[in-house]
């Protein structure tokens, strides 16, 4: 198991990257496309239409996509004033007990809003305003932003359960994949 776990966490580390930089180059063009807004509504007295829109959409799928980046940063909220508190092997059981939760909700959400992205693309649903974005594009960050942190939970998870399974709780597998 630790072996699958090894090449797990290297394709969940270049999944990971791929999303991030995605969602990167999103808030990039978010901004890039804000501070054209301004030049054109305040210079060229021209405003768009568009950049409001897109805006919106890039900073809802860079959103979604960014949650298991900054899951797999430990960049999630968790109440340090508790987790400094616990043993390693405490701590080892808490995040089993949390894995098991967020795997939960996050297959919940990843379905559902799998569904309502695929009824959105079959019933043609698209944006009441001037470009007519088709729906199911900004609502298919949902079930791959979600999926993204699904893979990241299972992956805490099973770190976990070798943890426990070999009574080492000081093991840190990330440290391990970099290698």
């Amino acid at each position: 198991m630790e072996k699958f776990l090894l090449i797990y966490e290297k394709f969940l580390k270049v999944l990971t990257k791929l999303v991030g930089v995605i969602a990167g180059a999103l808030v990039m063009y978010c901004a890039f496309s804000i501070v054209w807004e301004v030049i054109a509504r305040g210079v060229l007295n021209s405003p768009t239409e568009w950049v409001m829109e897109i805006s919106t959409y890039c900073i809802l799928i860079a959103g979604f996509l960014g949650m298991g980046v900054a899951y797999a940063g430990k960049k999630h909220i968790h109440v340090d004033i508790f987790v400094s508190q616990m043993s390693p092997k405490m701590l080892t059981y808490v995040e089993v007990f949390t894995s098991l939760l967020g795997i939960f909700y996050s297959y919940i959400f990843t379905v559902y809003s799998w569904d309502m992205a695929m009824l959105s693309l079959e019933l043609n649903n698209c944006a009441p305003t001037t470009l007519g974005t088709p729906l199911w594009i900004p609502q298919m960050s949902m079930p791959l932003g979600f999926g993204v942190l699904l893979l990241q939970l299972v992956r805490t998870l099973l770190e976990d359960i070798i943890k426990i399974k070999n009574n080492d709780f000081t093991r840190d597998f990330e440290k391990e994949v970099s290698k």
